[in-house]
């Protein structure tokens, strides 16, 4: 079982249990509305390595109903830009292969939160939590990839040597998921510092995800121009190749059946950022304050 799936039973459960649990506690329902800036990042076929050298600049608004202090349901909507460059990669092949690509990612996204600690809008005892969330989205990316300094969309141009009509779509689900802090500035304002990922249900986030195709045939489909991003190794080629030979790789690298991506896995960004929320709800068990 892998860690997205542990990850996932266990928010389930505890969601649950609270939810179940709900009716002991004092009850504190209301709306929250806000939006968050910072950074975003890219993991996948052309950054196996975890690098979090190529962040983004990111955004978004959200909209949260507290059922009450242990749980809530987020409604939030944002932005960002994800790019990586094999160039950078420590993994000798992946240098060889010479392949980037930027895409803006643009998505929607529904989540249930968790709240560890019971967590009360303008309390002096229960004014912070951490928490955990669980959710669907939907994200919308545009995969690029720069020749002659020039930016050029992936997708039409069939680089794993996709049938015209047949291309991957750029709109794709996923799997919301992630980690936060929700601390009290006041009775109406909080802040909201949240690690979040979106695991998708594609792998072409990044326009790399099975074997190279016959050149030929891209040529036949696409034309000469597409075939210059198919496979970058002669780039690399042409100014060092010196690089292949102390590697001792073959080269060019795309012949066609040779593996580019890894379809096994599927792509994943994240957003790191901090936000502020303005609180709308009325408490329904008075306090003292």
């Amino acid at each position: 079982m892998n860690n997205l799936r542990i990850v996932t039973r266990i928010i389930a459960i505890s969601i649950a249990i609270f939810t179940f649990l709900s009716p002991s506690v004092n009850a504190q329902e209301g709306m929250e509305a806000g939006g968050w800036l910072g950074v975003s990042h890219y993991f996948g076929d052309l950054n196996t390595n975890m690098r979090i050298d190529h962040p983004g600049m990111a955004g978004g608004l959200g909209v949260r109903y507290n059922f009450n202090p242990r749980v809530a349901i987020k409604l939030h909507a944002n932005a960002g830009t994800v790019q990586a460059y094999d160039s950078d990669s420590p993994n000798i092949f992946e240098r060889a292969r010479n392949l980037h690509f930027k895409s803006n990612v643009v998505d929607a996204a529904l989540q249930m939160e968790f709240n560890f600690l019971q967590y009360e809008h303008g309390s002096k005892d229960y004014n912070w939590t951490p928490y955990i969330f669980l959710g669907l989205g939907v994200t919308h990316f545009n995969p690029k990839a720069q020749l002659d300094g020039t930016w050029y969309e992936l997708r039409p141009l069939g680089t794993e040597g996709q049938f015209k009509g047949e291309e991957y779509y750029t709109v794709a689900g996923g799997w919301v998921y992630g980690m936060g802090l929700k601390i009290d500035l006041s009775y109406e304002w909080s802040l909201n510092i949240d690690l979040s990922a979106r695991r998708l249900f594609t792998d072409y986030l990044d326009d790399v995800s099975t074997v190279y195709p016959d050149l030929g045939d891209v040529q036949d489909l696409r034309g000469d121009f597409a075939v210059q991003f198919v496979d970058r190794s002669p780039e690399l080629y042409a100014t060092n190749p010196e690089f292949f030979s102390n590697n001792q790789l073959e080269y060019p690298i795309g012949e066609a059946g040779r593996q580019r991506g890894n379809s096994k896995t599927r792509d994943t960004y994240v957003y790191f950022g901090i936000g502020l929320y303005y609180y709308f709800g009325d408490i329904k068990c008075p306090y003292g304050r």
